[in-house]
């Protein structure tokens, strides 16, 4: 039979084969996820010859897929964010191949940037703090997650995103996702009369908790106003632009995060702070303050003053009565934060220079609690950090990781701030003015929380670093085009 078979009919027997043996098995195994064999035999070689080859298309679907990638357990101690951490996976592989492969292929503009010394210096002392960490194995497993958040976010974008076009179509691979993921959370919300209490109800499967969802999304606002800002006024494409805006704006509103929202203010008025050129006294009084709070609160243990009543922190289902817990310093999820912002102070006391380690706040922080701050939500099921990144990297990786790690933040800051004042072009001036808005944003989000080892805010985090270092290097091309052209007809007049 098969000598009388045309070539195209040949060509699918074996998968014919493959799938008659997987619904065998499937069925007498009752196992329906056996299933999925033929379809992969099917897909996987021309998705192989699509992505992987090809760099690039890997590159834009890992934008696709970051706001709508689910947190996936693989089991009680393993998992993993799918589908964005697997085609980080694949980025990194591919890259490190190149790298060894072709060394050139690796951007000069990235290794002799300023602000990636820092982060080999950072990178290094990470590698030192897994020496005396307490849990070398969780540390080695973090400082590898960072390398493949570092190299697609941070080193891909020199070489992919050599263009506008590129710059707006990465882009529009994160907000148009997100703006869908907006759209159906307002939906389900809409059946539940968009109440506080129930937004906790409607973020799977694409975010953990309304936290997180909104931190993502105020992030992603301003690369929305970017959009509608460079379209020309008589494009009809604006009027969508600025409804997708006010969508987004609708949904920050009704997720009911307080964090997001301060960030969000913080965002715009950082714009302010950048025209004017004041991001070094901004970032000079914010240090300041919290070394004058810091100061005050372990003078004569004022920190006792924060001390909750165990039994009258409430959650309050209705969101006036929240906001009102909050300011009188009632509410639960802040009195959990002094209990565990105490503990995190204390073991930096005992682990000042290395800290505990990468990764290990989570295993040994209780003993280092203090039982008066203790709420009745303590117990900690989800397995959460200390609600404060700075702190938390500050007791895992040492004084002088929180150094190096605010010198690479500060340093961001304070680059965008020049690179904005030296561009002439409005489309590189305007992304710049976006990437500082989503650092500070992204500083502001973190001082409650410890979203940049997520995979939604920590991706953001890193890129902001890729594109700070992609603007440095167009405004260096920038200024020796326009050097050229003033010379040139200095050249010509000598001819």
């Amino acid at each position: 039979m098969l000598v009388f078979a045309t070539p195209y009919q040949r060509r699918w027997i074996l998968p014919f084969f493959i799938f008659m043996v997987s619904v065998v098995l499937a069925i007498t195994q009752q196992e329906p996820w056996l299933l999925v064999i033929p379809f992969l035999w099917i897909l996987i070689p021309p998705l192989y010859n699509y992505f992987i080859k090809d760099t690039e298309q890997l590159f834009w679907l890992l934008f696709l897929v970051l706001p709508l990638s689910t947190e996936w357990s693989l089991n009680p101690s393993l998992g993993l964010d799918f589908p964005d951490e697997i085609i980080m996976w694949l980025l990194t592989g591919i890259c490190i191949v190149k790298l060894i492969h072709t060394p050139k292929w690796f951007p000069n503009s990235l290794a002799t940037h300023p602000l990636f010394l820092v982060l080999g210096i950072y990178f290094l002392w990470l590698a030192i703090t897994i020496v005396f960490s307490v849990e070398p194995i969780l540390s080695v497993k973090f400082v590898l997650a960072k390398t493949w958040f570092i190299i697609p976010f941070v080193m891909l974008p020199q070489i992919l995103l050599s263009s506008m076009n590129r710059i707006r179509k990465m882009a529009l691979c994160l907000v148009v996702p997100m703006l869908l993921v907006v759209v159906q959370v307002l939906i389900r919300h809409s059946f539940y009369a968009l109440s506080f209490e129930s937004i906790k109800k409607i973020m799977s499967p694409f975010f953990r908790n309304h936290v997180n969802y909104s931190s993502m999304l105020v992030c992603l606002l301003p690369v929305g106003w970017c959009f509608w800002k460079l379209t020309p006024r008589e494009s009809n494409t604006r009027k969508w632009i600025l409804m997708g805006l006010i969508i987004g704006l609708i949904g920050l509103l009704f997720a009911y995060s307080r964090g997001a929202w301060i960030a969000l203010l913080a965002g715009i008025g950082v714009v302010w702070v950048l025209r004017r050129k004041w991001m070094g006294i901004l970032i000079l009084l914010s240090i300041s303050g919290i070394m004058v709070s810091t100061v005050w609160l372990v003078t004569d243990k004022n920190f006792m003053r924060f001390v909750p009543d165990h039994d009258r922190t409430v959650y309050n289902t209705d969101f006036g009565k929240h906001m009102m817990a909050t300011v009188a310093l009632k509410d639960v999820s802040n009195a959990e934060r002094f209990y565990r912002w105490v503990a995190g102070a204390r073991m930096l006391t005992e682990k000042p220079i290395t800290g505990f380690g990468p990764n290990t706040f989570y295993l040994h922080y209780r003993p280092y609690t203090v039982n008066r701050f203790q709420t009745w939500v303590s117990d900690n099921p989800e397995h959460s950090t200390v609600h404060n990144y700075f702190i938390l990297v500050a007791l895992e990786q040492g004084i002088i990781g929180l150094l190096l790690f605010c010198l690479l933040y500060f340093g961001m800051l304070l680059a965008v701030q020049r690179i904005y004042h030296q561009l002439q072009s409005r489309f590189y001036q305007t992304v710049t003015l976006a990437t500082a808005s989503i650092l500070i944003m992204i500083g502001v989000i973190n001082c409650s929380s410890d979203m940049i080892e997520t995979d939604k805010v920590g991706s953001l985090f890193w890129l902001c670093l890729g594109m700070i270092i992609l603007l440095d290097t167009k405004l260096k091309e920038e200024k020796s085009t326009l050097a050229n052209n003033q010379f040139s007809p200095i050249i010509t007049t000598i001819s």
